[in-house]
């Protein structure tokens, strides 16, 4: 089926996913694609989307697409650097901002008469990033939307669709940045709205089916959302051809292994267990650097998948569960400039050893989405909610080098954190939460005696996507007990500390 599609070109934003993310919600299909990789501007495109951008337009070689056959023939919006993009290179002026805004804003005047801003609060929250401003906009633009400090806050250009927003309408913080973008994309382009989970489901089935044929697939199943979403994606196309693997790495959380195994019976999923603890501790061992310790799980991932792939004869694939924020923290998967912020395992190519292809169907998809397309196919609603975890496991959330005992200890204190979350009714109500083993140890008094023991850390956020985040401010009486369990119940451990750091500016994971 074609459906019809609007490109969103992409400077490096962190937040250029987030677009085609919100986008989606309004179920229309999207492409990303660089800006220095434009596709030919046919009659399959309605719409254009320009991103955000780490850069300035005022550098030497600021990223700058050739507009000529866009702006006043195609909607087109302009979002933060996107906007200040159509200002700088028609006429209007781009300088340095005085008073810089990050994170929450408000809207103090919106233009009632604009479609873009149509139903929009004068008052509304937005979400700032960015370092310039909008000095002069050029005769013919007229601004629909301001702050206190940002004047051209929103813009449109008379006599054409071409409008622009200062502020991400993309990031959850902008309270009503879905209505905007549907204002947009639905009011102003006329797009229709048929792009679904079930659609998601039923192209990428067909698409599988025809890339994959005959081959066989060797999946790294994790027991977590995204393995499992792909899996039964794989098994939908091609069947018995999908051989899972789910691997103990001795990184897992507490009683994991089992448990995982146990949950995919009856799935009728083609399932084998491997347990290789001692192989993954000793290319860990003396390793400190987050990066480091990355990079060695993913290499051994990547060898004890080869050796049970050359189990299994003609072997052709491998699928990962990848989705996009994994991507994006890593690496521009349009080839455009984001930047990275932190490598993830399962991201990349394969060393030259290894002769099977890649194949990831989850890669544009953000967490939530997964879930809705894991819904569309009757996926356990209790599988579908669990809370995301690392694929580098507890070597991550352990900081500094990674030792048995240390993963012991913190197996023990992750349990009592979780299991705590789910008898006291906020599991559900967290995104992802564990604990972190702290590289210091401090005084503390246990019966009368002087201790010097680990200190713990306990990490619960709320987010809808990964991208962004916030603490969870859980009861303190939930967070006394907890930390008092931890503390009598676990040896080695005599402090706990509670994380109530957002993303950004912190990560989720600590490293």
């Amino acid at each position: 089926m074609q459906h019809e599609k609007i490109l969103i070109l992409d400077f490096g934003s962190q937040y250029t996913q987030l677009i085609a993310r919100r986008v989606r919600e309004l179920n229309i299909y999207s492409e990303i694609h660089p800006y220095n990789k434009m596709p030919l501007i046919d009659g399959s495109w309605k719409a254009v989307i320009l991103s955000g951008s780490p850069h300035s337009v005022r550098e030497v070689n600021a990223p700058i697409s050739d507009l000529s056959d866009i702006k006043g023939k195609l909607p087109l919006l302009g979002v933060c650097y996107g906007a200040q993009h159509l200002a700088h290179e028609f006429g209007g002026e781009v300088l340095p901002s005085d008073t810089r805004e990050y994170g929450r804003a408000y809207l103090s005047f919106v233009d009632t008469n604009s479609k873009l801003m149509k139903g929009i609060p004068a008052d509304s929250q937005v979400w700032m990033s960015h370092g310039d401003t909008i000095a002069t906009i050029p005769s013919n633009y007229k601004v629909v939307a301001s702050t206190n400090d940002v004047k051209v806050a929103a813009y449109e250009i008379e006599g054409e669709q071409t409008y622009a927003l200062q502020f991400h309408p993309e990031v959850y913080h902008s309270k009503d940045g879905a209505t905007i973008l549907k204002n947009f994309l639905v009011n102003i382009c006329g797009l229709l709205q048929d792009w679904t989970p079930l659609t998601f489901v039923n192209e990428t089935v067909a698409d599988l089916k025809a890339k994959i044929r005959n081959d066989k697939v060797i999946l790294g199943l994790s027991g977590g959302v995204d393995s499992t979403v792909a899996a039964v994606l794989l098994h939908k196309a091609i069947g018995e051809n999908l051989y899972c693997i789910f691997v103990d790495n001795g990184l897992l959380r507490k009683n994991e292994f089992e448990s995982v195994l146990d949950q995919y019976n009856g799935m009728g999923l083609n399932v084998k267990g491997v347990s290789v603890k001692d192989r993954f501790y000793d290319v860990l061992a003396g390793l400190s650097d987050p990066e480091k310790k990355r990079k060695a799980i993913g290499a051994l991932f990547i060898d004890v998948f080869d050796d049970e792939a050359n189990q299994i004869k003609d072997v052709k694939w491998l699928a990962q569960g990848t989705i996009y924020p994994d991507v994006i923290e890593s690496v521009s998967a349009t080839g455009g400039p984001s930047q990275t912020i932190k490598s993830h395992h399962n991201v990349g190519g394969l060393p030259d050893y290894m002769k099977l292809q890649i194949v990831e169907p989850l890669k544009t998809l953000f967490k939530d989405e997964v879930r809705r397309i894991g819904k569309s196919m009757g996926i356990d609603v209790e599988l579908l909610a669990r809370h995301p975890f690392p694929g580098p496991g507890l070597a991550i959330r352990i900081l500094g080098d990674v030792t048995k005992e240390k993963v012991r200890i913190l197996q023990e204190v992750d349990h009592i954190f979780i299991s705590s979350l789910k008898s006291s009714g906020l599991y559900d109500k967290v995104w992802q939460a564990g604990a972190i083993f702290l590289p210091i140890q401090s005084v503390g008094v246990m019966g009368d005696e002087r201790t010097y023991e680990n200190a713990v850390a306990l990490r619960a956020v709320e987010s809808t996507d990964g991208m962004t985040a916030d603490w969870v401010h859980l009861p303190y009486d939930f967070l006394a007990k907890v930390s008092n369990d931890i503390i009598n119940k676990v040896k080695g451990i005599n402090r706990v500390v509670y994380d109530i750091s957002s993303k950004p500016p912190a990560t989720i994971e600590w490293e």
